[in-house]
Protein backbone atom coordinates (compact mmCIF):
# COMPACT_ATOMS: atom_id res chain seq x y z
CA UNK A 1 0.00 0.00 0.00
CA UNK A 2 1.22 3.49 -0.01
CA UNK A 3 -0.07 6.86 0.97
CA UNK A 4 -1.18 10.07 -0.98
CA UNK A 5 1.24 12.77 -0.57
CA UNK A 6 1.60 13.38 3.70
CA UNK A 7 -2.68 12.58 4.05
CA UNK A 8 -1.23 9.07 5.28
CA UNK A 9 -4.31 7.93 3.04
CA UNK A 10 -3.83 4.41 1.96
CA UNK A 11 -4.26 3.45 -1.39
CA UNK A 12 -3.54 0.06 -2.92
CA UNK A 13 -1.33 -0.21 -5.94
CA UNK A 14 -4.06 -0.86 -8.51
CA UNK A 15 -6.91 0.65 -8.16
CA UNK A 16 -10.54 0.85 -9.75
CA UNK A 17 -11.45 2.81 -11.89
CA UNK A 18 -15.82 2.77 -11.89
CA UNK A 19 -16.09 4.69 -15.15
CA UNK A 20 -17.65 1.63 -16.65
CA UNK A 21 -19.97 1.01 -13.75
CA UNK A 22 -21.45 4.27 -15.06
CA UNK A 23 -22.20 2.55 -18.52
CA UNK A 24 -19.44 4.06 -20.22
CA UNK A 25 -20.40 3.78 -24.02
CA UNK A 26 -22.43 0.89 -23.36
CA UNK A 27 -25.22 -0.50 -20.26
CA UNK A 28 -24.29 -3.05 -18.31
CA UNK A 29 -26.73 -4.09 -15.23
CA UNK A 30 -26.67 -3.33 -11.95
CA UNK A 31 -25.51 -6.87 -11.02
CA UNK A 32 -22.50 -6.50 -13.48
CA UNK A 33 -21.57 -3.91 -11.61
CA UNK A 34 -21.26 -4.96 -7.93
CA UNK A 35 -19.54 -8.18 -9.53
CA UNK A 36 -17.09 -6.08 -11.00
CA UNK A 37 -16.51 -4.34 -7.51
CA UNK A 38 -16.50 -7.56 -5.66
CA UNK A 39 -14.19 -9.23 -8.39
CA UNK A 40 -11.90 -5.94 -7.34
CA UNK A 41 -11.92 -6.64 -3.78
CA UNK A 42 -11.10 -10.27 -4.38
CA UNK A 43 -8.50 -9.20 -6.01
CA UNK A 44 -6.87 -6.88 -3.40
CA UNK A 45 -7.96 -3.40 -4.72
CA UNK A 46 -9.02 -1.43 -2.29
CA UNK A 47 -8.73 1.96 -4.12
CA UNK A 48 -12.27 3.18 -5.92
CA UNK A 49 -12.20 6.27 -7.90
CA UNK A 50 -15.62 7.62 -9.42
CA UNK A 51 -16.96 11.10 -10.68
CA UNK A 52 -20.81 12.84 -10.57
CA UNK A 53 -19.76 12.90 -14.75
CA UNK A 54 -19.89 9.12 -14.99
CA UNK A 55 -23.01 8.39 -16.03
CA UNK A 56 -24.66 11.17 -14.81
CA UNK A 57 -24.45 9.84 -11.17
CA UNK A 58 -25.27 6.28 -11.73
CA UNK A 59 -21.05 5.36 -11.21
CA UNK A 60 -21.41 6.66 -7.81
CA UNK A 61 -25.00 5.47 -6.73
CA UNK A 62 -23.84 1.80 -7.86
CA UNK A 63 -19.99 2.17 -6.12
CA UNK A 64 -21.86 3.46 -2.94
CA UNK A 65 -24.20 0.25 -2.96
CA UNK A 66 -21.48 -2.48 -4.11
CA UNK A 67 -19.58 -1.08 -0.71
CA UNK A 68 -22.38 -0.94 1.88
CA UNK A 69 -21.51 -3.77 3.58
CA UNK A 70 -17.70 -3.34 3.48
CA UNK A 71 -15.79 -1.96 6.48
CA UNK A 72 -15.52 1.31 5.66
CA UNK A 73 -12.32 1.56 7.51
CA UNK A 74 -10.84 -0.83 4.83
CA UNK A 75 -11.27 0.69 1.41
CA UNK A 76 -10.13 4.79 -0.01
CA UNK A 77 -12.95 5.99 -2.46
CA UNK A 78 -12.43 9.49 -4.47
CA UNK A 79 -14.71 11.62 -6.52
CA UNK A 80 -14.20 14.78 -8.65
CA UNK A 81 -15.70 18.11 -8.56
CA UNK A 82 -16.65 20.60 -10.94
CA UNK A 83 -19.78 19.56 -12.77
CA UNK A 84 -22.37 19.74 -11.23
CA UNK A 85 -25.63 17.61 -12.23
CA UNK A 86 -28.59 19.51 -12.46
CA UNK A 87 -31.81 17.81 -13.35
CA UNK A 88 -33.20 18.14 -17.30
CA UNK A 89 -36.59 17.26 -18.77
CA UNK A 90 -35.28 17.14 -22.25
CA UNK A 91 -35.36 13.52 -22.38
CA UNK A 92 -33.37 11.45 -24.54
CA UNK A 93 -29.70 9.76 -23.69
CA UNK A 94 -26.33 11.02 -22.41
CA UNK A 95 -24.43 9.36 -25.43
CA UNK A 96 -23.12 12.75 -26.48
CA UNK A 97 -21.21 12.36 -23.41
CA UNK A 98 -20.17 8.81 -23.62
CA UNK A 99 -22.52 7.42 -21.24
CA UNK A 100 -25.54 5.07 -22.28
CA UNK A 101 -28.46 6.15 -19.52
CA UNK A 102 -31.43 8.37 -19.25
CA UNK A 103 -30.04 12.07 -19.86
CA UNK A 104 -32.02 13.20 -16.29
CA UNK A 105 -29.59 15.12 -15.58
CA UNK A 106 -27.26 18.02 -17.37
CA UNK A 107 -23.91 19.26 -16.14
CA UNK A 108 -22.70 22.62 -15.45
CA UNK A 109 -18.56 23.52 -14.87
CA UNK A 110 -18.62 24.79 -11.89
CA UNK A 111 -15.21 25.45 -9.97
CA UNK A 112 -16.65 27.94 -7.15
CA UNK A 113 -16.05 27.39 -3.74
CA UNK A 114 -19.98 26.93 -3.46
CA UNK A 115 -19.86 24.79 -6.36
CA UNK A 116 -17.15 22.21 -4.95
CA UNK A 117 -19.10 21.71 -1.69
CA UNK A 118 -22.22 21.75 -3.05
CA UNK A 119 -20.90 19.32 -5.59
CA UNK A 120 -19.94 17.18 -2.87
CA UNK A 121 -22.31 16.62 -0.77
CA UNK A 122 -24.33 15.29 -3.98
CA UNK A 123 -21.62 13.04 -4.29
CA UNK A 124 -21.68 11.76 -0.66
CA UNK A 125 -25.68 11.75 -0.61
CA UNK A 126 -25.40 9.15 -3.97
CA UNK A 127 -22.90 7.15 -2.66
CA UNK A 128 -24.05 6.67 0.41
CA UNK A 129 -21.26 8.12 2.57
CA UNK A 130 -20.80 10.46 5.40
CA UNK A 131 -17.10 11.11 3.69
CA UNK A 132 -15.18 10.36 0.78
CA UNK A 133 -10.89 10.37 1.32
CA UNK A 134 -10.00 12.28 -1.66
CA UNK A 135 -11.52 14.62 -3.23
CA UNK A 136 -10.36 15.69 -7.21
CA UNK A 137 -10.60 18.90 -9.20
CA UNK A 138 -11.81 17.06 -12.88
CA UNK A 139 -10.83 18.08 -15.88
CA UNK A 140 -10.80 22.10 -15.35
CA UNK A 141 -8.57 22.63 -18.82
CA UNK A 142 -10.77 24.93 -19.83
CA UNK A 143 -11.57 26.75 -16.57
CA UNK A 144 -8.09 27.10 -15.00
CA UNK A 145 -8.53 30.66 -13.10
CA UNK A 146 -11.57 29.58 -11.40
CA UNK A 147 -10.11 26.16 -10.17
CA UNK A 148 -6.91 27.70 -9.35
CA UNK A 149 -8.73 30.81 -7.70
CA UNK A 150 -11.77 29.28 -6.08
CA UNK A 151 -11.84 25.75 -6.13
CA UNK A 152 -8.30 24.56 -4.85
CA UNK A 153 -8.70 26.94 -2.03
CA UNK A 154 -12.24 25.07 -1.23
CA UNK A 155 -10.76 21.55 -1.26
CA UNK A 156 -7.96 23.12 1.13
CA UNK A 157 -10.33 24.60 3.64
CA UNK A 158 -12.51 20.90 3.38
CA UNK A 159 -8.81 18.81 3.88
CA UNK A 160 -8.33 21.81 6.98
CA UNK A 161 -11.72 20.58 8.02
CA UNK A 162 -11.28 17.05 8.19
CA UNK A 163 -13.94 16.61 5.68
CA UNK A 164 -11.65 15.20 3.03
CA UNK A 165 -8.38 13.26 3.70
CA UNK A 166 -6.29 14.47 0.50
CA UNK A 167 -7.05 17.05 -2.59
CA UNK A 168 -5.95 16.92 -5.92
CA UNK A 169 -6.94 17.54 -9.33
CA UNK A 170 -7.45 14.52 -12.27
CA UNK A 171 -6.92 15.37 -15.94
CA UNK A 172 -6.44 14.10 -19.02
CA UNK A 173 -2.96 16.08 -19.60
CA UNK A 174 0.42 16.62 -17.59
CA UNK A 175 0.92 20.29 -17.96
CA UNK A 176 -2.22 21.88 -15.89
CA UNK A 177 -1.40 19.31 -13.35
CA UNK A 178 2.25 20.03 -13.51
CA UNK A 179 1.27 23.79 -11.92
CA UNK A 180 -1.44 22.31 -9.61
CA UNK A 181 1.96 20.42 -7.98
CA UNK A 182 3.84 23.46 -7.99
CA UNK A 183 1.93 26.05 -7.37
CA UNK A 184 -0.38 24.40 -4.43
CA UNK A 185 -0.54 21.81 -2.04
CA UNK A 186 -1.99 19.02 -3.63
CA UNK A 187 -1.58 15.83 -1.68
CA UNK A 188 -1.87 13.76 -5.46
CA UNK A 189 -2.87 14.30 -9.27
CA UNK A 190 -4.50 11.55 -11.14
CA UNK A 191 -3.04 11.60 -14.86
CA UNK A 192 -5.04 9.81 -17.39
CA UNK A 193 -3.20 8.58 -20.59
CA UNK A 194 -0.13 10.73 -20.57
CA UNK A 195 2.18 7.86 -19.12
CA UNK A 196 1.67 4.71 -21.58
CA UNK A 197 3.98 2.73 -22.93
CA UNK A 198 2.23 5.09 -26.09
CA UNK A 199 2.53 8.63 -24.35
CA UNK A 200 5.75 9.82 -22.19
CA UNK A 201 4.33 13.29 -21.89
CA UNK A 202 3.60 13.02 -18.03
CA UNK A 203 7.77 12.24 -17.61
CA UNK A 204 9.33 15.40 -18.83
CA UNK A 205 7.79 17.71 -16.02
CA UNK A 206 5.05 16.51 -14.12
CA UNK A 207 6.72 13.17 -12.69
CA UNK A 208 9.88 14.84 -11.19
CA UNK A 209 8.37 18.00 -10.11
CA UNK A 210 5.90 15.31 -8.05
CA UNK A 211 8.58 13.03 -6.73
CA UNK A 212 11.19 16.22 -5.91
CA UNK A 213 7.62 18.07 -4.12
CA UNK A 214 6.65 14.40 -2.45
CA UNK A 215 3.27 14.92 -4.48
CA UNK A 216 1.53 11.53 -5.25
CA UNK A 217 0.80 10.47 -8.73
CA UNK A 218 -2.13 8.59 -9.32
CA UNK A 219 -1.80 7.23 -13.17
CA UNK A 220 -4.84 6.11 -15.27
CA UNK A 221 -5.76 4.63 -18.86
CA UNK A 222 -2.45 2.60 -18.34
CA UNK A 223 -4.10 1.13 -21.77
CA UNK A 224 -4.91 4.67 -23.54
CA UNK A 225 -8.48 3.72 -23.83
CA UNK A 226 -8.23 0.05 -25.21
CA UNK A 227 -5.39 0.48 -28.03
CA UNK A 228 -3.06 -1.08 -25.17
CA UNK A 229 -5.54 -3.68 -24.14
CA UNK A 230 -6.36 -4.96 -27.59
CA UNK A 231 -4.39 -3.45 -30.51
CA UNK A 232 -5.97 -4.04 -33.87
CA UNK A 233 -7.89 -2.11 -36.65
CA UNK A 234 -10.65 -0.41 -35.00
CA UNK A 235 -9.19 0.15 -31.78
CA UNK A 236 -9.50 3.12 -29.47
CA UNK A 237 -6.60 5.78 -28.54
CA UNK A 238 -7.87 8.36 -26.55
CA UNK A 239 -12.17 7.59 -26.46
CA UNK A 240 -11.10 7.91 -30.59
CA UNK A 241 -9.97 5.40 -33.63
CA UNK A 242 -6.68 4.53 -33.03
CA UNK A 243 -4.25 7.01 -35.79
CA UNK A 244 -2.47 4.17 -37.99
CA UNK A 245 1.15 4.80 -37.21
CA UNK A 246 0.25 4.57 -33.31
CA UNK A 247 -1.62 1.44 -34.35
CA UNK A 248 0.98 -0.08 -35.99
CA UNK A 249 3.63 0.98 -33.25
CA UNK A 250 1.30 -0.77 -30.88
CA UNK A 251 1.26 -4.15 -32.73
CA UNK A 252 5.08 -3.67 -32.12
CA UNK A 253 5.26 -3.78 -28.61
CA UNK A 254 2.82 -6.84 -28.26
CA UNK A 255 5.06 -8.66 -30.36
CA UNK A 256 8.32 -7.39 -28.64
CA UNK A 257 6.30 -9.18 -25.26
CA UNK A 258 4.97 -12.01 -26.88
CA UNK A 259 8.82 -12.82 -28.10
CA UNK A 260 9.59 -12.33 -24.68
CA UNK A 261 6.81 -14.25 -23.13
CA UNK A 262 4.47 -11.93 -21.34
CA UNK A 263 1.46 -10.16 -22.80
CA UNK A 264 1.21 -6.29 -23.76
CA UNK A 265 -1.58 -6.04 -20.86
CA UNK A 266 1.37 -6.56 -18.27
CA UNK A 267 3.39 -4.05 -19.85
CA UNK A 268 1.10 -1.57 -20.09
CA UNK A 269 0.53 -2.08 -16.28
CA UNK A 270 4.10 -2.46 -15.11
CA UNK A 271 5.42 0.39 -16.84
CA UNK A 272 3.87 3.54 -14.58
CA UNK A 273 4.06 1.84 -11.69
CA UNK A 274 7.57 1.68 -11.85
CA UNK A 275 8.16 6.02 -11.35
CA UNK A 276 8.56 6.26 -7.82
CA UNK A 277 6.12 9.29 -8.01
CA UNK A 278 3.18 6.98 -8.88
CA UNK A 279 1.32 5.59 -5.99
CA UNK A 280 -1.44 3.52 -8.03
CA UNK A 281 -2.37 2.38 -11.42
CA UNK A 282 -5.84 3.10 -12.21
CA UNK A 283 -7.68 0.70 -14.14
CA UNK A 284 -11.26 1.16 -15.59
CA UNK A 285 -13.55 -2.16 -15.29
CA UNK A 286 -17.06 -3.08 -16.65
CA UNK A 287 -17.25 -6.66 -15.68
CA UNK A 288 -15.62 -9.18 -12.80
CA UNK A 289 -13.79 -10.96 -16.02
CA UNK A 290 -12.00 -7.68 -17.18
CA UNK A 291 -11.34 -6.98 -13.63
CA UNK A 292 -9.55 -10.52 -12.56
CA UNK A 293 -7.68 -10.08 -15.51
CA UNK A 294 -6.35 -6.75 -14.95
CA UNK A 295 -5.47 -8.31 -11.69
CA UNK A 296 -3.50 -11.22 -12.62
CA UNK A 297 -1.65 -9.13 -15.55
CA UNK A 298 -0.40 -6.58 -13.12
CA UNK A 299 1.18 -9.42 -10.82
CA UNK A 300 2.73 -10.90 -13.74
CA UNK A 301 6.21 -10.11 -14.04
CA UNK A 302 7.98 -8.75 -16.94
CA UNK A 303 11.35 -10.07 -17.82
CA UNK A 304 13.97 -7.53 -18.06
CA UNK A 305 14.60 -8.34 -21.76
CA UNK A 306 11.44 -7.17 -22.72
CA UNK A 307 12.31 -3.87 -20.95
CA UNK A 308 15.96 -3.50 -22.78
CA UNK A 309 14.81 -4.66 -26.38
CA UNK A 310 11.98 -1.17 -25.83
CA UNK A 311 15.43 0.58 -24.96
CA UNK A 312 17.44 -0.19 -27.80
CA UNK A 313 14.49 -0.07 -29.97
CA UNK A 314 14.08 3.22 -28.92
CA UNK A 315 10.16 2.57 -27.92
CA UNK A 316 11.18 3.70 -24.31
CA UNK A 317 12.91 7.09 -23.00
CA UNK A 318 16.54 6.56 -21.84
CA UNK A 319 15.30 8.13 -18.63
CA UNK A 320 11.58 6.08 -17.97
CA UNK A 321 12.57 3.73 -15.01
CA UNK A 322 11.08 0.44 -15.48
CA UNK A 323 10.08 -2.78 -13.04
CA UNK A 324 12.81 -4.68 -11.88
CA UNK A 325 12.60 -8.30 -11.75
CA UNK A 326 12.82 -9.97 -8.70
CA UNK A 327 16.00 -12.57 -8.24
CA UNK A 328 14.09 -14.74 -6.21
Amino acid sequence: MSTLGRSGIAVSPLSFGAAGIGNLFTAISDEQAYEAVDAAWSGGIRYFDTAPHYGIGLSERRLGAALRDRSRAEYTVSTKVGRRLEPTDKGGDDLADGFDVPATHHRVWDFSADGVRRGLADSLERLGLDHVDVVYLHDPDDHAEQAFREGYPALEKLRSEGVVGAIGAGMNQAEMLTRFVRETDVDVVLCAGRYTLLDHGALAELLPAAEERGTSVVIGGAFNSGLLADPRPGATYNYAAAPVELLDRALRLKAIAERHGTTLRAAALAFPAAHPAVASVLVGARSPYEVRDCVEQFEAPVPAEFWRELREAKLLPEDAPVPVEDPS
